[in-house]
């Protein structure tokens, strides 16, 4: 798929991107001959194309910066920081808001442009219907995107016609626009490939089940969804964990990375280099030693941090560790004259890092921690760096082997998708990384099914879903020991159910949506201290309140399209 990426025309593509855009419909587009397959297939792939816009999947981290997981430092990039939606002081002008609803409302046109071409279209029977199964699966994810965003939002399909009269449609219902996913998906379950070998990112059928899974399961039909989920754990589709965790956010090629791997049911799949700007940009989720020397927008919070228990399941707390030793004991460093070189670390440095050891794993594959390594690219060439904090001023010599924050804040940043050395040459522009986004993985089937089992009463079963993805990161399994383990009502696993799904999908893009729908998000954020390592505040206190569950309809858009009514509180 990658390949076609360089070859699509986008002005072929009938836009839709906005009420603006629907007013310019192109007079000079470049006509597509859907009886040629090759062609159709090249528009097809424009579709998967725009899963990678900002306001899609790329920068999707940014909305943990929405959350209790992470924040962001300044608000200088709305479609990768989500500062003002985090610090609660966005309008329906926010530039957040317009990204999401013109990025998707882009990849749906799209589609509808293959759908109806396709109907009349000469080539053979089974590939018009199978490139119709993905075109219908990619709307049907890009609607869902605009529910779980918006709520109800005005459906175009493929009859649109770019007349006036059609161009200004009021907001269908969240009802209605959910049973528009779920038939979307139905005719993709129906018709798609079972699999699609080693590409990722095209659809297949297990992508549907799952997908439809998710829909149903936001929706708390959890008999539907349970049904899709199991689906997809027993239809055959050779869906597993990956042995290891960390290799799932690297290119595969590098090392080990696993980006490909039989857990990824279906990913954006990207490409590195500044000549194919079709990567992820990791320009704001970087350190100073990364790539580029990138900026670093968003940063993981000390409440992710605290949450990874200790590697016998008991939840960590400080006093077990450093009770009557100080902060600064533990991560202050003292620097030379010209901040190039510790001269002195912390005095309990090392029982700092015996710490990090007896803690989840997936807590140093998903964040730089004190005193660990990140291999970082500075001075173009490989670098081990340490990430350090100074306690006189702060240093910026990345070239000398450390990790810094852009910002000079002592605050903890992710590794997670962030790029290793230079990823093996695949890297050589910080807005365009390889590393394939996963939308939905087999990781996330499970734990989702393992709410659809709780919540109808089946706390054994739930139990052993959760257990296959502890036991992946070597998680000792829940009621197998201590009473720190033991989870047997329906609130207890529930819990376990929540603290798995927010250290296993850190940064995905996961948690916002997960707090949506558990009417959490208010309680888990709004007075929530954006500080660093240290415990100085340092990045404001969030201010989250009800009406961010659904975000503005852009202001743009109603200024534009009058029958648009506006979400709640804005």
């Amino acid at each position: 798929m990658k390949r076609y990426l360089l070859g699509i025309c986008a002005c072929s593509l009938l836009t839709m991107t906005s009420c603006y855009d629907l007013e310019q419909l192109p007079q000079d587009a470049v006509v597509i001959d859907f009886n040629e397959p090759q062609k159709a297939y090249e528009s097809l792939i424009g579709v998967y194309q725009s899963l990678n816009s900002s306001g899609v999947y790329n920068g999707l981290y940014s909305l943990e910066s929405v959350t209790d997981l992470g924040w962001s430092t300044n608000g200088w990039w709305p479609a990768y920081d989500k500062y003002n939606v985090g610090m609660g002081i966005a309008n329906a002008y926010y530039g957040s808001f317009s990204d999401a609803w013109t990025g998707q409302y882009e990849g749906i046109a799209r589609a509808n442009n293959i759908i109806a071409n396709l109907e009349n279209s000469t080539i053979s029977e089974g590939i018009r219907i199978q490139y119709t199964a993905e075109a219908r699966f990619l709307r049907a994810l890009l609607y869902n995107n605009l529910l779980n965003y918006f709520g109800g939002v005005p459906i175009y399909d493929e009859t649109f016609t770019g007349d006036a009269s059609e161009m200004k449609k009021p907001r269908n219902t969240a009802d209605e626009v959910r049973k528009f996913v779920l038939d979307d998906l139905a005719y993709a379950c129906e018709n798609l490939p079972k699999t699609r070998g080693d590409s990722v990112g095209l659809a297949s059928e297990g992508a549907a089940y799952a997908l439809r899974g998710k829909v149903y399961l936001y929706n708390k039909e959890y008999e539907k969804a349970k049904a899709d989920f199991l689906q997809v754990v027993n239809g055959g589709y050779g869906y597993i964990l990956n042995s290891s965790y960390a290799s799932l956010f690297r290119p595969a090629g590098f090392e080990d990375g696993a980006d490909n791997c039989k857990e990824i049911i279906f990913a954006v799949e990207n490409m590195g280099g500044s000549a194919t700007p079709y990567g992820l940009n990791v320009q704001f989720l970087g350190n100073r030693a990364s790539y580029g020397s990138c900026i670093n927008t968003n940063v993981a919070s000390q409440e992710l941090v605290n949450m990874y228990e200790c590697t016998d399941g008991k939840p960590y707390d400080r006093d077990d560790f450093f009770k009557n030793i100080s902060d600064e004991d533990l991560y202050q460093s003292i620097f030379d004259e010209n901040g190039q070189k510790v001269v002195t670390y912390p005095p309990e440095v090392e029982k700092l890092k015996a710490m990090y050891a007896q803690r989840d794993p997936r807590m140093d594959a998903t964040v730089i921690l004190p005193y660990t390594i990140y291999r970082g690219w500075a001075n173009n060439e490989a670098i081990d760096c340490e990430m350090v904090l100074a306690k006189d001023g702060y240093f910026s010599y990345e070239g000398n082997g450390y990790v810094r924050n852009a910002y000079n804040q002592d605050t903890y940043l992710w590794r997670k998708f962030v790029q290793e050395y230079d990823w093996g040459g695949t890297i050589s522009d910080r807005a365009h990384s390889p590393v394939n986004w996963p939308v939905i993985r087999y990781a996330d089937v499970l734990l989702m099914l393992a709410e659809c089992y709780n919540q109808t009463g089946d706390q054994a079963s739930a139990v052993s879903y959760i257990n296959q993805v502890r036991a992946r990161v070597n998680m000792p399994g829940l009621n197998s020991g201590p009473a720190w383990l033991q989870a047997s009502t329906q609130d207890q696993v529930f819990e376990r159910i929540k603290h798995e799904r927010a250290v296993e999908f850190a940064l995905e893009g996961i948690r916002f949506f997960d707090l949506q729908r558990w009417g959490e998000l208010v309680e888990k954020t709004n007075g929530m201290k954006q500080t660093d390592i240290m415990g100085r505040l340092v990045g404001g206190v969030k201010t989250i309140d009800s009406k961010y569950n659904l975000w503005a309809i852009p202001g743009s858009e109603i200024d534009l399209n009058k029958s648009l009514e506006q979400n709640t509180g804005w």
